[in-house]
């Protein structure tokens, strides 16, 4: 069954999703359903999305929920858990990383306040499995006034915005550091509302030409290495 149709024919606790949410989804999550897996979501609402990730990716999940609202901790059930603080606060983030982490897939639908988003990142993107999947979602808040507003710093959608810089730092010709996001990252996805990272470890970008030539002898021909740069 697929993803959209347990949204769609949800008799459980709600469930709050934009629609065109579904397809991201299944394009980044699929190959993590009936394995192991360990998902953070920011946010818990009323639980029906915590429900609707169990049943996707089946008995094998373990699914985590952080909320700031005491009162959704009577949404836990088996495979769901449910931890109560601030997605802003580094030290609660410690205690649940220490507790079920590393996350294959982390699920940003917390408090949709950019500089809560940013430190969230910042914090669980490293605690983030090194195939790993972050998604953050409703990003549309970044360009509203009252929460950021359009080409504004300190958003998040203008954070992302320089982490395409430092995805490329190994062709910046060290203009740009390379981070442990440059070493960790293969690919920023971005779609209305919605920003996905995919992690995955590069040790060396390299171009290679393989061919034959005008005399018909095949040739295989590197003209570029870029060497892996180690960081903290």
């Amino acid at each position: 069954m697929s993803l959209w149709t347990q949204f769609y024919f949800n008799e459980g606790k709600k469930i709050f999703k934009w629609t065109h949410y579904f397809p991201i989804y299944e394009q980044h999550f699929q190959r993590f359903v009936n394995r192991p897996v360990t998902i953070l979501e920011i946010g818990c609402l009323s639980g029906g999305s915590l429900q609707m990730w169990k049943s996707y990716f089946g008995p094998q999940a373990t699914v985590v929920s952080i909320d700031i609202n005491p009162d959704v901790k009577q949404h836990e059930e088996d495979q769901i858990h449910i931890r109560i603080g601030d997605q802003s606060d580094t030290a609660f983030l410690q205690s649940v990383v220490d507790e079920f982490g590393p996350f294959d897939i982390v699920i940003d639908d917390g408090s949709h306040f950019s500089p809560h988003q940013i430190v969230s990142f910042e914090f669980l993107y490293p605690h983030t499995k090194e195939n790993g999947v972050y998604l953050v979602e409703d990003l549309h808040t970044s360009y509203w006034p009252e929460w950021g507003g359009v080409k504004r710093p300190g958003t998040f959608i203008e954070h992302a915005k320089d982490l395409i810089d430092t995805l490329n730092a190994y062709h910046a010709r060290e203009a740009i550091p390379v981070t442990e996001f440059t070493n960790s990252t293969t690919s920023m996805h971005f779609y209305d509302s919605v920003l996905v990272f995919e992690k995955g470890r590069m040790l060396r970008r390299h171009d290679v030409t393989i061919g034959r030539d005008e005399n018909g002898v095949r040739q295989r021909v590197e003209r570029q290495s870029l060497p892996y740069k180690k960081t903290r």
